[in-house]
């Protein structure tokens, strides 16, 4: 449970975060028509929130919140989340910002089906309806049109989704003993420098704007993770993740006003079913988590549709 119970201070934070992402994405995508490697992108993505979480705690004289006896674990965590960023910026080249921001919003369906084959956790009829219903919802949503949706785009969008919702089965881990703050500095610490290693091949020099929007993008991502878990201090998942579906207009916005692209009918039908879907699993794990609340004491929040805050 929250420390401070400040529900609209939790709803303005979440609202601040999907601006935030929005934005981050937003300079992705831009950063690909600049035709700066992924690579590249996602080492700046990384290292500006490891140099900027380090040198605030420095300036606090607060290091020591960085101590862990769980290296290796972080160390796992940033090795799938490193691929699960990977995807989630790569899909932002692959398809319109809203398409791509709906099939984001596929993770809790995959976190039910990794809560079943790999948590052998029991998963009743309601959450498995709620499976079928948001994969059909994908469906509906790539229509027989590749055209508009192409196969690679789909495919890289729902791995992302699988592997948000797989790298919070490890957060969640890492939650036990470390606050969140550290768990976001170990994974952009530990990724920037193999990142940093493809900037020998794909690394090039940019004009003052191609800078601006790579160092944009790892302070959009920076204060978004701030925002997301400050928001989670005020406020419970179940209370502030409807804000999260917030991005899928903003997404659409942007696609709008910069690359002059509005959603398909598909996408407006698909949309709808995918996030229901969503919901419902959220309310059936709120549901299961206040039964085990009043058996057992505190547990586990349920997943919002981002996953975690510091999944990146």
């Amino acid at each position: 449970m929250p420390s401070h119970d400040r529900p609209m201070l939790a709803l303005a934070l979440r609202l601040a975060a999907t601006v935030l992402f929005s934005v981050m994405l937003l300079l992705v995508k831009l950063t690909g028509e600049r035709g700066i490697a992924l690579p590249e992108t996602l080492f700046w993505r990384q290292v500006i929130p490891a140099i900027g979480i380090f040198l605030w705690l420095l300036s606090r004289g607060e290091l020591h919140r960085l101590r862990t006896k769980r290296l290796a674990v972080h160390a796992r965590r940033a090795l799938i989340g490193g691929s699960g960023m990977f995807l989630t910026l790569g899909v932002v080249r692959l398809l319109p910002l809203a398409e791509a921001t709906v099939l984001g919003f596929t993770t809790p369906i995959f976190a039910v089906i990794l809560a079943a084959l790999v948590l052998k956790e029991k998963v009743g009829p309601w959450r498995w309806s709620a499976v079928l219903l948001g994969l059909g919802g994908v469906v509906v949503m790539a229509g027989p049109d590749q055209a508009n949706l192409p196969v690679l785009g789909v495919v890289t969008g729902i791995a992302a989704a699988f592997m948000v919702a797989l790298v919070t089965i490890q957060v969640r881990d890492l939650g036990r003993t470390e606050e969140p703050l550290t768990v976001v500095f170990y994974f952009s610490a530990i990724s920037a420098p193999f990142l940093g290693l493809f900037l020998f091949r794909t690394g090039a020099s940019h004009d003052a704007v191609g800078w601006l929007m790579l160092a944009g993008i790892g302070i959009s991502g920076l204060f978004a993770q701030v925002a997301m878990t400050a928001s989670l201090r005020y406020g419970t998942v179940a209370s502030v993740m409807v804000v999260d579906y917030i991005q899928l207009g903003w997404a659409t916005f942007w696609g709008w006003l910069i690359f002059n692209h509005l959603p398909p009918a598909s996408t407006w039908i698909g949309a709808p079913v995918i996030i229901s879907a969503s919901l419902l699993i959220a309310w059936r794990e709120h549901l299961r988590s206040k039964t085990r609340q009043n058996e057992a004491g505190p547990v586990v929040e349920p997943l919002s549709p981002k996953g975690v805050a510091s999944s990146g």
